[in-house]
Order: structure tokens, then sequence, then C-alpha cells
């Protein structure tokens, strides 16, 4: 009765090591879309909106960390 089978794990520490880093690149994409905190709520910055870090790197960022994310749940192990 004490026969305890014991299921090998899906992941690695590798795969665990890549899921991190995925998720840090996305924590990074993360920070950059939000924005800095205006001063006065009734003004309007269009450069501080509209800058190049939120509208292109930031969501590059956070697409690339997804990519990392479904590569490291697919690597197999070696």
């Amino acid at each position: 009765m004490s026969d305890t089978k014991t299921t090998p794990s899906i992941f690695t520490k590798d795969n665990y090591m890549w899921m991190l880093g995925g998720l840090v690149v996305m924590a990074i994409g993360m920070f950059l879309l939000a924005g800095g905190k205006s001063h006065d709520p009734a003004i309007f910055n269009k450069n501080a909106v509209y800058s190049t870090t939120r509208i292109t790197i930031a969501p590059l960022l956070i697409m690339a960390g997804l990519v990392i994310e479904i590569f490291a749940i697919f690597r197999k192990p070696k």
C-alpha cells in the first residue's frame, strides 16, 4: 500500500529559467508602457502619451516576452 508512484516533472530547471526570463521581459514592457504622472490632470502632454517608448518599444517587449514563454513551455528537456 505504500507504493507511491511519482511522475516526472514536465519542466526542468532550464524551462523555469526561460519562463522567469520571459516574465522579466514582459514586466519591463509593462513598466515602459505605464505612463508618467502629470502634475496637472487638465493638461494633455502629447509627447509623453505618444512617445516611441510607449507606442513601439513596450508592446514589442511584451510580445517578445510572450514568445519566450511559449518557447519555454514547448522546449523539451535534454
